[in-house]
C-alpha cells in the first residue's frame, strides 16, 4: 500500500490506541464471561490425548471438549517464556467448561480478567464422530482453528463456540486462548528466556503451540491433521499474516481465512520503546533493571499499568525474521489458499466517540491525523454535507478511516491491495461483508447507522459472539440466510481450499477481478474489483 493512507498510518504510529481511547471500543467486541459452561447434558464422551483422558459433553448439537490445556500455565518462572508442554494428568479430566481467559482489562470483549493460567483450547466435533478415524492416515474430518481478535489485548476462545459450523459443515472446530497485552508481547532486553523469545512474541508462540497440539491430538477427535485451516478476525487477522510468514509455524496448516485483518507489525526498536514506556508506568523505569523489576511484580500491577499499552507483532527475531507485510510483498510466505475480506464500514465501529463533534472539530481531528497538507483534499472527498445528522462527524471520520485503512491497514483500499498481492502468488478469494443493517454492537447512540462495521460479521459465523446481548437472536430471516451462506462458504473452503457451494452464488478467484459481496437473503453476488475500488475511493488513497 502506498500513497496517502501509508503516510497517514505512519504518522499515527500504526496503532489502534487512539481509536480505542476515543471510542472505548476494542477490536472484536463481545463475549460471555470467562469460565462459563454451555448448557446440555454430558453423555460420557471420552477421548485420549497425549496428556491423558478427557471427558466431554454434548451441547448445541455438537460434542464439545472445553478448557483443554495445550501448554503449561505461563506463570511464575514461565511468565515471558516460550510455551512449555502441559503436564500429564491421571484419570479422566473433565472438559465440560471453558478454561480461564488470559489477563486483560475490561472492554467490549468482557470484564477485566486477573489470570495468567490461560493457555487452553476448545474442540467441537459432530455428535458421535468416529474417534477411530485416527487409525487411517488419510481419514478424518477437516479442521478449522479460530484465533480470536481483540487488538492483542482482549478476547478469548470462548467467544467462538463452533457448534453451528460443526453441525452445518460436518467439520471439526478448535478455538484457543493466547497471552495478551504485556504478558504476550513485551520486548525488553533480558526479559525473554531462550532464543525463540528474543522479540517478545509470546502470544504468537502460543498460537503456534496450539497448532502443534492440534497436529498431535486432533485424530483422537476424528480430525485429520493434514487438513487444518486457520481463521482469524481483526488481531486474529494480523495473526493469519504473521503465521503465514513465520518459519516455526510452517507446515501446521494448509489454508488461511483472514477476516478484517492486515499484515500489521512493528520493528524491534519501536516495540522496545513501547515496552520500556510500559515498564516505567508499571514502576520499573530503569532500563538496566526493568526485566528483573517486572518479573517481581504481581499480575495485578502489570495489568493496572497496561491501559495505554498497545502491542503489535514484532519482527526481527526467529519467529518473524522480516515484517509480514514485506514478506508477502516479496513472495516469502507459505503459498497456501487464502480466503480474506473486509466489512463495508469497518471504521464506523470505532468512530462512535465522535458523535458529538462539530464540523470544525472533525476537520481539526482529520488534520491532526493526516497532516495539514493532506487534510483539505481528504475533507473534499468526504464532504460534511454528504452525511446525515445527528452523528455526522462519526460517519465522516468512520468512512475516512475505513477507506484509508487508517487502523493498521484494516479495511478499504489497503485490504484490496493486500488481496491483490496474495492473488499474484497463491489461490485467493476476496469478499466484502455488505449487510449494511447488521445488528449493532451496542446501543449507546440511538439511531446510529453502523452499516457493516468492524466485527459485525462474527455473529453470522459464531452465534456465541455477543456484546452483552445476543446479536444472532436479532437476525431477520434474510440475515439468517446470509449466516447459513457464510457458514457453508467457510466450510467448503476448509474442506477443499475453495469456497464453492452447490446452490449458492459462484465465488471466483480474485485473479478474475471479481470478489464476493456477502448480502442478506439470497442477494450475495460477485462485484468487480473496480466497483470495490470506487466504493472506497481507492484511486485517491492509492495516489503516490
Amino acid at each position: 500500500m502506498r500513497g496517502r493512507a501509508t503516510r497517514a498510518r505512519t504518522a499515527a504510529g500504526l496503532l489502534l490506541a487512539a481509536a480505542t481511547l476515543v471510542t472505548g471500543v476494542t477490536l472484536a467486541p463481545g463475549a460471555s464471561a470467562a469460565g462459563s459452561a454451555p448448557t446440555g447434558g454430558s453423555h460420557g464422551l471420552i477421548v485420549r490425548t497425549d496428556k491423558g483422558l478427557l471427558h466431554g459433553t454434548n451441547a448445541e448439537g455438537a460434542d464439545q471438549y472445553l478448557g483443554i490445556p495445550y501448554a503449561a500455565p505461563p506463570t511464575g518462572a514461565l511468565r515471558w517464556a516460550a510455551p512449555q508442554p502441559a503436564a500429564r494428568w491421571k484419570g479422566v479430566r473433565q472438559a465440560t467448561s471453558y478454561g480461564g481467559r488470559c489477563a486483560q482489562t475490561a472492554s467490549g470483549n468482557g470484564p477485566r480478567i486477573d489470570n495468567e493460567d490461560c493457555l487452553y483450547l476448545n474442540v467441537y466435533t459432530p455428535p458421535g464422530q468416529d474417534r477411530q478415524s485416527r487409525h487411517g492416515r488419510g481419514s478424518g474430518l477437516p479442521v478449522l482453528v479460530m484465533i480470536h481478535g481483540g487488538g492483542l489485548t482482549t478476547g478469548a476462545g470462548d467467544q467462538h463456540d463452533g457448534s453451528l459450523i460443526v453441525t452445518t459443515d460436518h467439520i471439526i472446530v478448535v478455538s484457543i486462548n493466547y497471552r495478551l497485552g504485556p504478558f504476550g508481547f513485551l520486548d525488553i532486553p533480558g526479559l525473554g528466556k531462550g532464543k525463540s523469545t528474543g522479540s517478545g512474541n509470546y502470544g504468537l508462540l502460543d498460537q503456534a503451540a496450539a497448532l502443534r497440539w492440534v497436529q498431535r491430538n486432533i485424530r483422537s477427535f476424528g480430525g485429520n491433521p493434514s487438513k487444518v485451516t486457520i481463521d482469524g478476525e481483526s488481531a486474529g487477522g494480523w495473526s493469519m499474516c504473521a503465521l503465514l510468514t513465520s518459519p516455526p509455524a510452517r507446515g501446521l496448516f494448509r489454508g488461511v481465512i483472514m477476516q478484517s485483518g492486515s499484515c500489521a507489525s512493528q520493528s524491534r526498536a519501536t516495540a522496545q520503546t513501547a515496552s520500556l514506556a510500559f515498564a516505567k508506568a508499571a514502576g520499573c523505569p530503569d532500563q538496566a533493571t526493568a526485566a528483573a523489576c517486572l518479573r517481581a511484580l504481581p499480575e495485578k500491577t502489570l495489568l493496572d499499568a497496561s491501559s495505554s499499552y498497545q502491542p503489535l507483532f514484532t519482527y526481527g527475531g526467529p519467529e518473524l525474521p522480516v515484517a509480514p507485510a514485506s514478506a508477502v510483498a516479496s513472495g516469502h510466505y507459505d503459498h497456501l489458499p487464502v480466503l480474506m475480506g473486509t466489512n463495508h464500514n469497518e471504521g464506523r465501529t470505532f468512530a462512535q466517540g465522535f458523535t458529538g463533534f462539530t464540523q470544525a472539530q472533525a476537520a481539526a481531528f482529520i488534520t491532526s491525523l493526516y497532516g495539514a497538507s493532506a487534510a483539505p483534499a481528504i475533507l473534499a472527498h468526504y464532504p460534511w454535507s454528504s452525511y446525515p445528522s445527528p452523528y455526522t462527524a462519526a460517519y465522516q471520520i468512520g468512512d475516512i478511516w475505513t477507506d484509508s485503512g487508517f487502523l493498521t491497514g484494516i479495511g478499504g483500499c489497503p485490504t484490496q491491495n493486500l488481496a491483490a498481492q496474495f492473488a499474484s502468488g497463491t489461490r485467493t478469494y476476496f469478499y466484502q461483508f455488505d449487510d449494511l443493517h447488521a445488528p449493532g454492537l451496542n446501543m449507546d447512540h440511538p439511531g446510529y447507522q453502523w452499516g457493516a462495521g468492524h466485527a459485525m460479521e462474527l455473529a453470522y459465523l459464531w452465534p456465541s459472539f455477543n456484546n452483552g446481548y445476543s446479536l444472532y437472536d436479532l437476525f431477520t430471516p434474510a440475515q439468517l440466510e446470509l449466516s447459513r451462506q457464510m457458514i457453508r462458504y467457510w466450510g467448503a473452503f476448509v474442506k477443499t481450499g475453495r469456497p464453492s457451494v452447490q446452490g449458492q452464488p459462484y465465488w471466483p478467484r480474485y485473479t478474475s477481478g471479481q470478489l464476493m459481496s456477502l448480502r442478506p437473503g439470497d442477494q450475495s453476488q460477485t462485484i468487480s474489483a473496480a466497483t470495490f475500488s470506487a466504493e472506497h475511493q481507492c484511486s485517491f488513497w492509492n495516489a503516490g
